[in-house]
């Protein structure tokens, strides 16, 4: 297989911070994906491994992302994907955080000060449960994260008129209400943009991911 050109896309937020590197992997072109996720995972991991080695990220440690709110604190011996998550923090250098999403929003936090990142799945269900707000929560219990100190940046997802409720909204208040001032939103819905992005409602279920991913420096 060959990308002459890199599906990829980075946020201008996140670019500025020097201690860690991100990605957002959208749509692989020529690849049949109207199957089932387990199906569509394993005919993109071809694909998805050749973008990392060509952008020099380590290998990314995921989540189950069962649609729940819980977040694991990930080292360098936490088995993948972590169970019974949909959100990881860390703050160990060399380690890359890996989220799969198609409509639902991958949520990007950066502590700038102590140096700590997170990743979360939030959608529809995991940003009424909360998630953002049990990372953020997450952050600070382990490693002191002061919510001023946070940048907060939302991936493309699906939105209003594709989709009936603005979640990246709710994200959004949530991030504001739990103290977080530096909060960015691409805008980008993916129903809207099927030559970029993956959507799991325009598609009905049969269709790929893109894969969001934050790495610490080493």
């Amino acid at each position: 297989m060959h990308l002459p050109s890199l599906p990829v896309e980075t946020f201008p937020a996140l670019e500025k911070i020097d201690f860690c590197r991100h990605v957002f992997v959208q749509r692989i072109p020529g690849i049949d994906l109207a199957v089932d996720r387990a199906v569509a995972l394993e005919r993109l991991q071809k694909p998805h491994s050749m973008i990392q080695e060509q952008l020099a990220f380590s290998k990314p440690i995921t989540a189950e992302q069962v649609h729940g709110n819980q977040i694991a604190v990930v080292n360098e011996t936490t088995k993948c994907p972590v169970p019974g998550t949909d959100g990881l923090i860390t703050n160990r250098p060399g380690l890359c955080l890996g989220i799969y999403v198609a409509d639902c929003a991958a949520v990007y936090l950066i502590d700038f000060n102590h140096k700590a990142v997170g990743l979360v799945h939030s959608g529809k269900k995991g940003t009424e449960l909360g998630i953002v707000p049990a990372a953020i929560h997450a952050m600070y219990s382990q490693f002191g994260t002061d919510p001023k100190d946070l940048i907060i940046q939302i991936s493309p997802c699906i939105r209003p008129p594709a989709y009936e409720i603005d979640f990246a909204a709710e994200i959004r208040a949530q991030g504001n209400r739990n103290g977080v001032e530096q909060i960015y939103d691409c805008g980008t819905c993916t129903a809207s943009d099927l030559n970029h992005y993956y959507s799991y409602r325009t598609e009905q279920g049969k269709t790929g991911r893109m894969l969001a991913w934050i790495e610490m420096k080493s």
